[in-house]
């Protein structure tokens, strides 16, 4: 069969390295897919972003699966218009997809199905929201409401920090239209972890537990990022948490979207905040799999992702179980000068090292031109590899990360730091998922 894979990303070179495993698949297509795609054995780039344009490409070549990666085109309803022509994609509806599209949208539909989440209030006006902040006081939360590619939350340790933020969202313009209304929330403390499901509108299965790093530089110091680094499994997330979860926050927002009329097929991640008891608590949902979590999870399955969604698709996931590696996997995002705020592009990228069965580098931000690689984006790389202890698979990532060259390359050297205060996790992960 033939795959199309839609986006540009480390997670959508991951998906289409992981279905391209997969021996009912032909070959895998990714629209538009970036310099990393473009080397990969078995996958083909295809320079093509529009709706119409994909439905026509997929419609020519007989493509029987469409898998999408990123959240614009979900937001845009892309599920709707393929589905509309009788073709088979992975994703959530238009309608779904607000849970990420909206800030506003998630936090009423969580309040409604009793998800347990911050306390928040939403804002159009300013002053108003200052006012707000000036009463509750920090630390607090302010998010723009619509997508922001990761960079719309600011954590506000002071009431000046947080009257700025505002003023750049809803004044400022700085985040566009996604930042024309803010919601404000409390702050929660704890410790954060990475929770992704598949669900097919009935039932949901959980993929492997990961950690993100948000935070720029080591230490979690510097501003706020698409994610520098994660890693798989996460041991916050203990089997008694793993089903409070499942029991207070997934069962609950898939049968709640299925009772609003609009059932949820696709990945989705809940971001949580464990605290000091071991009570989960959802930051937010993101109707697609994380990045750069995608990369360590998807290093671990062993199961044949396409028969997955398939089962996804065929509203079966209730006959499946997911099979993971016992190994830990790690990966390092090695972003490009300027990162976050101005990211450089078109520096050459000299040295990569080689694909290893324990090794991978995903390509986020590059492009190939004339057999020549360049950074196109703020995160560029994210080298992720397999070892029988998180420890080892730290070594083994940042091993292959010192070999990259390309001018003003950044990465944390941390990552993985707070799995390995704890002993537990120099051990091998066992079953743990």
């Amino acid at each position: 069969m033939k795959i199309l894979v839609i986006g540009s990303g480390g997670r959508e070179h991951a998906l289409a390295w992981r279905l391209a495993k997969s021996e009912r698949v032909q070959k895998v297509f990714v629209a538009p897919g970036n310099g990393g795609t473009a080397r990969e054995p078995a996958l083909e780039n295809v320079p093509l972003v529009g709706i119409p344009e994909l439905i026509a490409f997929v419609k020519a070549e007989t493509i029987q699966l469409t898998v999408v990666g990123p959240e614009a085109p979900l937001a845009a309803g892309i599920v709707n218009a393929f589905e509309a022509e009788g073709l088979r994609i992975f994703g959530p509806t238009r309608e779904a997809a607000q849970l990420e599209s909206s800030k506003d949208f998630a936090k009423q539909f969580m309040v409604r199905h009793g998800i347990p989440t911050a306390a928040y209030e939403t804002f159009e006006d300013p002053a108003a929201a200052k006012s707000h902040v000036d009463r509750v006081g920090a630390p607090i939360v302010v998010k723009a409401d619509g997508l922001a590619a990761g960079k719309g939350v600011v954590v506000a340790m002071t009431v000046g920090e947080a009257h700025a933020a505002i003023d750049d969202m809803l004044s400022g313009g700085k985040l566009g239209a996604a930042g024309a209304r803010v919601v404000i929330e409390e702050f929660l403390e704890g410790e954060e972890a990475s929770f992704i499901v598949m669900a097919d509108g009935r039932n949901a299965i959980s993929l492997a537990t990961s950690q993100d790093h948000k935070r720029l530089l080591d230490g979690d110091g510097g501003p706020n990022t698409g994610g520098m680094g994660a890693y798989s499994p996460a041991p916050v997330v203990t089997p008694e948490i793993h089903k409070r979860v499942m029991r207070e926050i997934i069962s609950p927002a898939i049968e709640g979207m299925a009772r609003d009329g609009t059932p949820y097929r696709g990945f989705l991640y809940a971001g949580l905040m464990i605290d000091r008891d071991g009570r989960p608590r959802t930051l937010e949902f993101n109707c697609r799999l994380g990045d750069p979590e995608a990369e360590p999870i998807l290093m671990r399955l062993k199961s044949d992702l396409v028969d997955l969604i398939d089962a996804a698709v065929d509203g079966k996931l209730d006959r499946t179980e997911p099979q993971w590696d016992r190994r830990a996997a790690l990966g390092v995002v090695l972003a490009a000068a300027g990162y976050p705020d101005n990211p450089r592009k078109g520096d050459a990228i000299a040295v990569i090292p080689a694909n290893a069965a324990d090794c991978h580098v995903f390509h986020a931000g590059t492009t190939l031109s004339d057999g020549r690689l360049a950074t196109s984006g703020g995160r560029v790389l994210c080298v992720t590899a397999l070892g029988d202890s998180l420890r080892i698979a730290r070594s083994r990532a940042y091993e292959a990360a010192e070999q990259v060259r390309f001018e003003g390359v950044q990465f944390r050297k941390d990552i993985g730091h707070r799995a390995l205060r704890d002993p537990a996790s120099r051990s091998s992960p066992g079953k743990k998922v």
